[in-house]
């Protein structure tokens, strides 16, 4: 009998690709024998491995094999720099070529001897469920944000869209939704409240289309007398208990964090970045870090997609000179293009990108300034990180609600254009970083929860168990 072959497949950004290789990782250790295969679109995979002689060649890598599919553009697409055609034209396109040459991926194995007994397709990668489904290939669908995300959608596709659309312009209405705490408007994901933005709407359309997929396992499991539809879920039991029970219809295993230095020996952030599209900064910001005090400096960062305005830009930067503390900032080369200039206080280092799992473990870092993607979100948690919340959009609202609901940070006050103003945003690192009760209670319980996090990834702990039992399961299903 061959060996079981997963195949993980993600969408081609850096917040997709990092959870999608830690969960392959984790599938490699956790089921020796097993053949794992990752793959993304060839604009990732060309800049995963630069040095390959053809940019679709196959790349194998310790127990992860990678062999990348095409979107259509080869070169590259941001979904936020397009108009919202160009994002349409895009989304049409990523689906249609996507499903093709997945596909011929799915042949290119099998004809190696080595086919694919299991999908699992993240977030977006609806047409990868839909080739699974026709070759009779069982999937699992990967949920790389929260599982409060997944039941928000969830009930928000099963009888809750009215009433959401209905109270859109409505920041403060209140949606109660079954298993969930209520939630406000503005709690709630930026695609449900910005109906008019096309590059939004675009992107809307294959996560509609991703739960459209779900439902169709959904309804056959319902049908026979097999197992419910599968959804491994990055997050972890003892911080969503509620929300993973929310959505009875669904066999949720939570397998987070999908980190994959944490899972290394001694956790500490020291694995090589095979996965990063961005190459990591030259300047020492480690060993700068070592020379600042404990819990003194500010991190910021606004992750790998979204474009930081000028005036945001300008307002951080005054806000954190204003400060006076040591900062260590994040702008991406492909955000620089309005003239940035990192030039001008001694006190603070800017780099282009940065391992950062590293320095959030790092004892100088006293407050992460963040735009609440799920991965720095989760990240945040499990190095113990205080946060201030800047959330942009997407999942990020709900991403900041769960922080202050975990109290581990405070969700900054924002204009109308999402800019973070110089003065709130010191206002905010002064509630964590000061010498306040609140703050005292902030660190306390991000302190709490690291420690908790720490107990779920360890031998026995609630992740590793829950990848156990998901693996049991498909074996006696397959």
């Amino acid at each position: 009998m061959a060996p079981q072959h997963f195949l993980v497949v993600a969408f081609p950004g850096q917040g997709h690709i990092n959870p999608a290789r830690a969960l392959a990782e984790r599938l490699a250790r956790a089921a020796p024998g097993a053949r794992v295969t990752l793959s993304a679109a060839v604009s990732a995979h060309r800049r995963m491995f630069p040095s390959l002689a053809s940019p679709d060649e196959e790349v194998h890598d310790g127990a992860i094999s990678y062999i990348p599919y095409s979107d259509g553009y080869d070169h590259g697409f941001s979904l936020l720099a397009g108009d919202g055609d160009e994002v349409q034209r895009y989304a049409e396109v990523f689906g249609r070529v996507g499903r093709e040459t997945f596909s011929a991926v799915l042949d290119r194995l099998a004809a190696r001897g080595r086919p694919v007994t299991c999908v699992l397709y993240a977030m977006l990668m609806w047409w990868a469920a839909e080739v699974a489904r026709e070759r009779g290939v069982p999937r699992a669908l990967y949920w790389i944000q929260p599982a409060t995300m997944l039941a928000v959608y969830y009930h928000y596709f099963h009888g809750y869209e009215r009433l959401v659309t209905e109270h859109a312009a409505e920041p403060g209405f209140t949606v109660s939704m079954p298993g969930l705490p209520p939630m406000a408007i503005r709690d709630l994901p930026s695609f449900f409240t910005n109906l008019t933005d096309g590059r939004i709407v675009a992107a809307f359309g294959d996560i509609r289309r991703t739960f459209h997929q779900l439902d169709l396992d959904v309804d056959s499991s319902s049908s026979t007398e097999g197992r419910q539809a599968m959804v491994l879920v990055n997050t972890v039991e003892e911080l969503e208990a509620g929300a993973l029970t929310s959505v009875p219809e669904l066999d949720v295993f939570p397998v987070g964090p999908a980190v994959v230095s944490l899972f290394t020996e001694g956790g500490g952030g020291t694995a090589t970045a095979v996965g990063d599209l961005f190459e990591h900064d030259e300047k020492g910001y480690m060993e700068w870090l070592d020379t600042q005090p404990a819990r003194s400096v500010v991190y910021v960062s606004f992750g790998s997609m979204s474009a930081v305005s000028k005036r945001q830009k300008d307002e951080l930067k005054r806000g954190l000179a204003a400060s006076g503390r040591p900062y260590l900032w994040v702008v991406r080369k492909n955000n620089r293009d309005d003239g940035f200039d990192d030039v001008g206080d001694m006190r603070g280092m800017v780099v282009g990108w940065c391992d950062q799992v590293q320095v959030l473990s790092h004892p100088a870092v006293g407050c992460f300034v963040t735009h609440c993607g799920w991965n720095s979100t989760l990240e945040s948690v499990a190095c113990g990180a205080s946060v201030v919340a800047v959330p942009q959009w997407s999942d990020q609202d709900t991403n900041a609600r769960l922080v202050v609901q975990w109290g581990i940070g405070v969700r900054a006050a924002t204009d109308a254009d999402r800019v973070l103003e110089a003065d709130e945003l010191a206002r905010c690192m002064e509630i964590i970083m000061g010498d306040t009760e609140e703050g005292a209670a902030i660190r306390a319980s991000s302190a709490a929860w690291k420690a908790k996090l720490q107990e779920a990834i360890a031998d026995g702990g609630s992740s590793g168990h829950n990848l156990g039992t998901f693996l049991d399961q498909f074996a006696n299903d397959a």
